[in-house]
């Protein structure tokens, strides 16, 4: 990857000489570190840098800088190098008085996190914070051994959802186009041929042409087969709820199986960065967040069975059965469904056919990265989809969000607002839809149609991304399992006549007895992380009850 460097600016020399001499002796051994008391001398070495080719993951700067503020200085760094960690430096305590002035700074986004000055040396909480920032960049931007090698053509919808796959995943992954001089050389080292779709090379030596999802999973070590087990409680999903779920059943004691058929994390895991978690004062990303979730469910010994979608639920006796695609089925004592939900469809089929050529439904890391020098249209009124622009836009010439809407007020955070209003490249259509699209194999025009007017406009489109409404993901289901107009699922008091036993439904309970809802696919639920994580916790209490009734827990109706 070429030279690295951490730049930091502070306007009290023994403090910029503490700060020095602490990155030195932690990361002097893979990173230049570029200290600077003042602003303009930091720019014109960020400058020279670029010049040189070099790749800087972090830049830290004081509350105080000379001729300004620390905040401004780095939301001139995002001029030089937009994917930089740009970190703002406090006081290990700061003073009541100075936590509004952080938090604002925050949300208008010059910085992308804080962290406390070094008190003394080492400062392992100092160098917590600096670790984890850099450890994102290099799980965003790349650059280390990658086990995995896909080598496919940007015009294939496959080699999208397979690199998008692997990403979501959280597995390093280096791509070669197939038409290039590299792809080629790969292909031909690889003894692939001219393949007929997407190659996927594994080390040491494995090579998949054209694999599925599944082919993939397995040769990767996931378990795709339920293996005969009976569980005492099965989940089927692995966003946030599920992942909750399984980390209190199976640490309780509870024998948990969890179902996933794409990717652990859910949509919370595609979300590039979260800020306003419980425990996080910096953000942390999905993927890191579904990565720790699933490793800890995982060593409090939660048995995963990855790339086999639940297709029918049904009773038999004090049992319920779960099949799955291939024909097997996974049997539980009760079952907890946090399948989610996925982004509505526009409808269109000119742009639904193509998906995964310039169409994506979700906010894409893999695309994201690629969007240098082009236009991007992220269509959307939510978190997600301000998530998604705010992302994009450290890649992209220029990012346009598409709401029907005439502001962003009615559906997003205001953190979220504020830090897309002083986005440079970011600028929002507000009372505007999707009228449609096109191009020869990839996209590249889209029509907006202006819904005060009636006009609709043509423009040069190289990605559009959707995050639109809610879809929950519960075809799959039986009568039994109660469900609103839109599909979301009814549970306790909200399953009315459907209830048939003589006690009351517990609080997460389906129509279906043993049966248990958690997080976005309920009816009724508050649509963000952390309280698809208490509902999580709350299932398993639930679970733990109607295994183990008492007459104080389940009580006649």
């Amino acid at each position: 990857m070429g030279k690295l460097a951490i730049v930091v600016v502070d306007a009290e020399d023994a403090s910029l000489r503490g700060l020095a001499g602490e990155l030195e002796a932690r990361y002097g051994a893979h990173y230049e570190v570029v200290a600077r008391a003042s602003p303009g001398e930091a720019l014109r070495r960020l400058v020279e840098l670029r010049a040189e080719g070099a790749s800087v993951p972090l830049v830290l700067a004081g509350q105080s800088v000379q001729g300004g503020s620390g905040a401004a200085f780095l939301a001139q760094v995002r001029e030089c190098y937009p994917t930089a960690r740009r970190g703002l430096l406090v006081a290990a305590w700061p003073p009541a008085s100075a936590a509004a002035p952080v938090g604002d700074t925050a949300a208008l986004g010059p910085i992308d996190f804080y962290l406390p000055r070094p008190q003394w040396s080492p400062d392992e909480r100092f160098h917590r914070a600096v670790t984890a920032s850099l450890e994102e960049w290099w799980r965003v931007l790349g650059g280390r051994f990658a086990p995995i090698t896909v080598i496919g053509s940007d015009r294939s919808a496959r080699t999208y959802q397979i690199r998008d796959l692997l990403a979501r995943n959280s597995f390093p992954v280096s791509y070669y186009r197939s038409d290039s001089e590299e792809g080629r050389a790969a292909l031909e080292r690889l003894g692939a041929g001219p393949a007929g779709g997407p190659v996927v090379a594994l080390h040491p030596g494995r090579v998949l042409v054209d694999p599925s999802s599944t082919e993939l999973a397995e040769a990767l070590g996931a378990n795709v087969r339920p293996g005969g087990r009976e569980y005492d409680v099965v989940i089927v999903g692995g966003g946030p709820a599920g992942l909750a779920a399984a980390v209190y059943g199976s640490s309780e004691g509870l024998s948990t199986g969890l179902l996933e058929r794409e990717a652990f994390g859910g949509q919370a895991g595609t979300t590039s960065w979260i800020r306003n978690l419980l425990g996080f004062p910096g953000g942390v990303s999905g993927a890191e967040l579904a990565v720790r979730a699933y490793e800890q469910a995982w060593l409090f010994g939660t048995h995963f069975i990855y790339g086999n979608p639940a297709t029918s639920l049904t009773e038999q006796g004090n049992m319920r059965v779960i099949g799955l695609e291939d024909g097997s089925q996974v049997r539980g004592r009760a079952v907890i469904i946090a399948t989610g939900v996925s982004y509505r469809r526009l409808g269109i089929p000119d742009l639904e056919s193509l998906i995964g050529v310039g169409v994506f439904y979700g906010a894409s890391t893999v695309e994201a990265t690629a969007m240098a020098g082009k236009q991007a249209f992220v269509v959307g009124g939510g978190n997600s989809a301000g998530q998604a622009a705010l992302h994009v836009s450290k890649y992209a010439d220029h990012v346009a969000m598409v709401i029907r809407s005439g502001s962003l007020a009615a559906g997003m955070s205001d953190y979220l607002i504020r830090e897309i209003q002083t986005a440079p490249n970011i600028n929002v259509r507000g009372d505007t839809e999707i009228a449609g699209g096109g191009g020869p194999g990839h996209l590249e025009y889209l029509q907006l149609r202006d819904k005060r007017s009636g006009q609709t406009e043509q423009v040069p489109a190289d990605a559009l991304f959707v995050l639109i409404g809610a879809q929950p993901m519960t075809q799959w289901l039986p009568e039994e399992v109660g469900r609103d107009q839109w599909g979301f699922i009814l549970t306790g008091p909200d399953t009315g006549a459907r209830w048939t036993l003589p006690r009351a439904p517990l609080l997460l309970e389906t129509s279906m007895p043993g049966v248990f809802a958690a997080g976005d696919v309920r009816l009724g639920t508050v649509k963000r992380v952390a309280s698809a994580v208490g509902e999580g916790s709350v299932a398993i209490s639930d679970v733990h009850q109607y295994l183990d009734p008492a007459p104080a827990q389940l009580q006649t109706s």
